[in-house]
């Protein structure tokens, strides 16, 4: 069963959001267009380059390439920090929360969607079938990358569960720790708020 978890807070005009994992920037570009000015982070300088290709005319998203366990930014430089789909790619993930947490302004907040595990044994079973066995056939039928979907079968299989996830987040010193299943548990999204 997914913790509680607190009442939405949309970005507003004015915040400072670093959006890390960022890509391209399209999730980076949904936030800055709610009037916030938002960092775009990626350690990939291509796909930073692509995202500036794509949203470079916003004058309120800047890009910066940026490692997740190093962060180029100032102690308390941000209202939110974000990160979707990224941060089971980096090579210490713990680290990567922890420095989350330092750029983070006291009582600001922290959003992560990452693939999760589905609580339902059932379902995560033939969840799992389908990831290891249809998708990479049918992406080698198609044409597409098959070893793609064969590393990202396995990075979502090692990935811990929503519940350690949570476990890690307050480790790092983040505080009102919850999350929320999406898509029957396939996706999680997580949300925390650094203590004033």
């Amino acid at each position: 069963m997914a913790r509680r978890h607190h009442a939405r807070r949309r970005a507003e005009t004015g915040e400072k959001i670093l959006d890390l994992g960022a890509g391209t920037a399209s999730s980076s570009a949904s936030l800055a267009r709610s009037g916030a000015d938002v960092v775009a982070a990626d350690f990939s300088p291509g796909m930073l380059a692509e995202g500036e290709r794509r949203h470079g005319a916003m004058r309120n998203l800047s890009f910066v390439q940026a490692d997740a366990t190093d962060l180029p930014f100032a102690d308390a430089e941000f209202d939110a920090v974000t990160m979707s789909y990224a941060l089971r790619n980096v090579n210490d993930p713990k680290k990567a929360l922890r420095e989350l947490y330092r750029v983070t302004k006291p009582g600001g907040r922290l959003v992560i969607n990452e693939f999760s595990t589905p609580p339902g044994a059932l379902f995560r079973s033939a969840y799992r079938f389908y990831n290891a066995q249809v998708l990479p056939r049918v992406a080698r039928v198609a044409g597409t990358n098959g070893d793609a979907y064969d590393y990202l079968n396995e990075s979502i299989r090692e990935w811990p569960d929503q519940k350690k996830l949570s476990a890690w987040i307050r480790e790092a010193g983040w505080a009102d720790v919850a999350y929320r299943n999406l898509s029957f548990g396939i996706v999680a999204l997580h949300r925390a708020r650094k203590p004033s």
